[in-house]
Order: structure tokens, then sequence, then C-alpha cells
């Protein structure tokens, strides 16, 4: 089967993710990198940056001088969370698809960015997590919270992550608190000695951050029950594991019209 032709910008390109990104275009035939936007390198080819793949694509400082030079389909942003929401932005108002992999989207930012969407016509997929195993632990975790109401999630990163917690942890707590009751968890007089060492609630599920260089991506969901506990966990070793996912993303944008928030939306 013939696949269209897409044409991609990449934010965000030096980065491990964005080299990453950049050698799966490479040897993807129906994906072309048709530019980079990059806060230095700007007039360089994005082969002329050491540590790049081999790619003709010119590199642009300014993403708006980017878009109307290029013309892109897709924008993949993988920068930082307030970089990643400006481009956001700027994509739709240019009438380029955005696939952004930085978290630490507000829900206000996320209904305006479904707006501009709307009124565009034009898809947009935000994803917490691009590994394919990292959906199913949060899919598994929601079908296990009806039967478990006792929840704590520890998620732990490599030590150069901004936010915490991960975005992959906050959308696993939201999917659970989706159907499980809300309950307090822990001793009702439970006092904490050191501030924070129960880690983070959203809804009274309990969340803990651990960030250690040597890590990548780790979760693990426990769920207690009488006498058992069952544990979900998904690693990711390296960058390649989010690549699937980040090119399943980039094909579905294309054929949707509407804000999609977590790959989990996607796969079935």
């Amino acid at each position: 089967m013939h696949m269209e032709m897409i044409k991609i910008v990449v934010a965000g390109p030096r980065g491990r993710m964005g080299i990453a990104a950049l050698n799966l275009i490479k040897n993807t035939e129906h994906f072309t990198l048709v530019g980079a936007v990059d806060r230095i390198n700007n007039g360089r080819k994005v082969s002329d940056v050491e540590g790049l793949p081999q790619l003709d694509a010119p590199i642009y400082t300014d993403i708006e001088e980017c878009f109307s030079a290029v013309k892109p389909d897709v924008l993949l942003d993988l920068t930082t969370p307030e970089v990643g929401r400006l481009h956001t932005e700027i994509a739709l108002n240019h009438g380029v698809r955005p696939v952004v992999g930085t978290t630490g989207f507000s829900q206000e930012g996320l209904d305006k960015i479904s707006k501009q969407a709307e009124d565009k016509g034009i898809g947009a997929i935000i994803a917490p997590n691009f590994a394919i195993g990292a959906i199913l632990m949060m899919k598994f975790s929601q079908m296990a919270a009806k039967y478990f109401q006792d929840v704590e999630i520890i998620e732990l990163h490599h030590d150069k992550k901004l936010d915490a917690p991960s975005g992959t942890a906050a959308k696993t707590a939201e999917l659970i608190s989706s159907v499980r009751e809300y309950k307090k968890q822990g001793h009702p007089d439970e006092k904490e000695t050191m501030q924070g060492a129960r880690g983070a609630t959203y809804d009274g599920i309990h969340l803990h951050s651990v960030r250690l260089p040597g890590l990548i991506a780790h979760q693990e969901v426990l769920f207690g029950g009488d006498g058992q506990m069952l544990t979900i966990r998904h690693d990711s070793f390296n960058r390649e594991s989010f690549m699937s996912g980040v090119r399943l993303a980039i094909e579905t944008v294309m054929k949707i019209d509407l804000l999609v928030y977590g790959l989990e939306n996607i796969i079935e």
C-alpha cells in the first residue's frame, strides 16, 4: 500500500528524543523532514550539526518563519512544556497539525487547544507518553481500579526531567479516578513527620516521583487488597521505546480533525 508522503518539522532536534525521532523520519518511507526548529543553529542544515543524522532539512530559530518557508503537514514537538504549549498554538494558527510529546498542559490549556483545533478543522495529538507499553499499563490500571480501591503510583525518571509528577503518572491517576470511588488512603489520623513523605495526592491516590541518573522512564501502579497486591509496571530502557508511538501519532493526526490527549484514545 502506497502511503501519502507526510512533511514533518521537528522542534527540539538535539534532545535525545529529537535525535531518535530524526532517525525514525529518516528510516520511514512515507515521512520526510522538511525543517527543524532549534534555539541555536539558525540557517544551518540538520546534517551540519554534530551528532544529528544526515538529513538536508534547514534549521530555523523562528518557528513562524519555518512554517511559512517549508509549509509542513505536521509539527513534532519534543521541547519543554512552556515552549511546547506556545509551538502548539502557533502550529494550529498556521494550519499545521501538532504532535506534542511534552507534558504539563493544564486543563485550561488543553481546552484552548481543543477549541483551536476544532475551529481550524485539523487534528492535534498531545501525548504524555509515546510508549505503547506505557499506554497499556494505564489502560490495565484503569481496569484493575474497579476491583481495588487502594492504589499508589510510583514513577521513576532520569534526573534531567523538569516536571514532577510525570504526565504519565498524572494521566494514570486521572484514568483510575474516573472509575474509582473516592477514598482517602492510609490511616485517617496519619501524620507526615517529614513533609511530602506520602507523596502528592490526586483524588485520594498517592503519587511518588523518583529522580535518579541512569533511569529513563518507569512507572509502577500498586493496588492493595486483603492479603494481596497487584503491581502493574512498565519500563522504557531507551528512547527507541517511544518511536512506534511517535509514528502512530504522526500517521493518525493526518486523519483526525480534533484534539486527542493521550495515545490510549487511538489504540484499540
